[in-house]
């Protein structure tokens, strides 16, 4: 069963704070979203089962993920659908549809569900705006707690309106030389005083760009899968 027919449908609610944040975006690749005759203002999501064992949490949609409609099926995103097929049938990927079907059981879900220009992150300001959204998904559309986050973008976010605390926490993580195999615990708290808990193993982006960890990306990964026994 692939990813588009497992998928949750988007909250009506969430989708229209998403969509009226995102026609305020200066640097939305709308140019992108006009070649393949997509919405700009549709936030690309994922999700997946509530009761999915793992999310898998990256930073934006690219250029891939614009055209199919879909996150997690561009380069980056395939090395890590490429890494859970391996690990779970012990041989390659054989193909695009079985990229999807394999992350099927998976909760997939960035910090910004939509394109920036020239794939830059998105600065701060914007990922404060969107953060109630995507946490309300994390919490309101997925009932786990354990969190594979993809390069310091998406690591960080789980800092962002939180105490000094937290973030001093993260900041201290994130400078441990085992940060991509050990795993990090901390808390969500929304404005009404809510929390959730979540056990964050991260990992470092899948970019060719990244050099230092590209090569060693599908490693980390089946060894994450392992320790959060995700199989």
């Amino acid at each position: 069963m692939s990813m588009r027919r497992q998928a949750q449908p988007l909250p009506a609610d969430i989708e229209k704070a998403m969509r009226r944040e995102a026609a305020e975006l200066e640097r939305l690749d709308r140019e992108v979203y006009r070649q393949f005759d997509r919405d700009p203002l549709t936030p690309i999501v994922g999700l997946g089962p509530r009761i999915a064992k793992l999310a898998v949490f990256g930073r934006d949609p690219g250029r891939k993920e614009i055209e199919i409609g879909l996150p997690f099926v561009g380069a980056g995103g395939q090395k890590v659908r490429e890494a859970l097929y391996r690990h779970r049938h012990g041989r390659s990927l054989p193909d695009f549809e079985a990229s999807l079907s394999v992350g099927a059981d998976l909760f997939w879900i960035n910090t910004v569900p939509y394109k920036p220009l020239g794939n830059k992150a998105w600065p701060m300001a914007v990922k404060r705006r969107f953060q109630p959204l995507v946490a309300a998904l994390l919490t309101r559309q997925w009932q786990g707690e354990q969190v594979i986050t993809l390069g310091r973008e998406a690591f960080f976010w789980f800092g962002i309106g939180q105490t000094k605390e937290v973030r001093d926490a993260l900041e201290a993580f994130w400078s441990r030389d085992d940060r991509f195999s050990a795993t990090h615990v901390t808390e969500l708290t929304f404005d009404d005083g809510e929390r959730k808990r979540f056990v964050l193993a991260p990992l470092p982006h899948p970019s060719p760009l990244n050099q230092r960890w590209f090569k060693r990306f599908p490693e980390l990964l089946a060894q994450r899968l392992t320790a959060l026994a995700i199989e």
